[in-house]
């Protein structure tokens, strides 16, 4: 799998680093060249230093032929706004962002783009630990389905 990587905080580099260890060619770029000291000694990838939604940064990180983007940064809208452009401007099947705002993620999900909410993520982890019954579930699940 071609990856593509927004954001190299600590999600972004766990996912990037993650990937590379199990033999996908990754691209990350953040806006900051010190973020990606982040990355594990094992990360493989490329890194380039760009904006997640200027589609001349996309097209240099290889936009065009990525099996996956997925957009980590710390600001819902940039990750909003770079999956749909993954999506609907270059084609690529699949595009998943970070949302910290679970209205937004839900919004998201029912226009069918993938979310991963993470605020819910960490309620619901706290929830299981607490030994609580885990909600029921009443419309569409957050990542699209």
């Amino acid at each position: 799998m071609y990856a593509i990587v927004i954001g190299c905080g600590r999600a972004g580099a766990e996912i990037a680093s993650r990937m590379c260890e199990q033999g996908h060619s990754v691209v990350v770029v953040d806006r900051d060249r010190a973020a990606f000291h982040r990355l594990s000694d094992s990360f493989s990838g490329t890194t380039i230093v760009g904006h997640a939604i200027d589609e001349d940064c996309l097209v240099s990180a290889g936009i065009e032929r990525a099996d996956a983007v997925i957009a980590t940064t710390y600001g819902d809208n940039s990750n909003l706004i770079a999956v749909q452009l993954a999506r609907k401007r270059f084609n690529v099947e699949r595009a998943i962002a970070r949302v910290k705002d679970s209205v937004r993620a839900s919004a998201f999900a029912k226009l069918g783009f993938e979310t991963i909410p993470s605020t819910v993520i960490v309620g619901d982890a706290f929830e299981q630990a607490l030994g609580w019954d885990p909600p029921e579930s009443n419309g569409p699940t957050e990542n699209g389905g």
